[in-house]
């Protein structure tokens, strides 16, 4: 299938999980990640997840995120140059959903502090599918791939995702950035 079937197929798939099944299979997704060797890192960017998207809830991470004291990292989102620009989470950061249901920090969010793209130790990527080599589809905007190209070589990408790996992506782009890790609620795939 080509990365468009693949988002149709995949949207269906996640609005057809009951809310109760989503949150048990974020919560398994949250515990297998504290089998991978990230711990050590500093700075982890985590997206906040759009609830009208049926993606992956993020809460759980933020949780593990918070106890083990490490510095969190959100984005807010130009939809004209497709870029983002990350700021620290706080105690004291506001969150609001933009036009596109995206929560993002609001207010003054260079109060939080401004991150630049190459502190960025570990990036957790929204995703619709994923195959066995840790090419994935996403939204089609290109976000995220333009992001990654502006990190470090060493940053560590895990995608997060309620079904298992497909075999095969079929219309894969040189721009586009290949998973370390894909996290699922039963399995930790290892790519590269």
């Amino acid at each position: 299938m080509t990365k468009k079937e693949e988002r149709i197929k995949y949207k269906k798939l996640r609005q057809n999980l009951s809310d109760e099944e989503r949150d048990k299979q974020s919560c398994a997704i949250a515990n297998q990640l504290l089998k991978l060797p990230i711990w050590d890192k500093q700075y982890y960017h985590v997206f906040l997840s759009i609830t009208e998207h049926f993606e992956v809830d993020t809460e759980y991470i933020l949780h593990i995120l918070a106890g083990k004291d490490k510095d969190v990292l959100i984005s807010k989102s130009d939809f004209e140059t497709r870029e983002m620009t990350h700021y620290l989470l706080t105690d004291e950061t506001k969150i609001k959903k933009n036009a596109y249901n995206i929560p993002e920090p609001v207010d003054d969010p260079e109060a939080s502090g401004e991150v630049q793209d190459s502190k960025i130790d570990v990036v957790f990527v929204p995703l619709l599918a994923f195959d066995k080599c840790g090419h994935r589809v996403g939204y089609g905007k290109g976000f995220y791939d333009r992001f990654l190209s502006k990190c470090k070589t060493d940053v560590v990408t895990i995608g997060l995702s309620f079904f298992e790996a497909k075999d095969e992506i079929l219309d894969v782009n040189p721009n586009d950035f290949a998973l370390n890790y894909c996290v699922t609620p039963l399995k930790v795939y290892q790519f590269k």
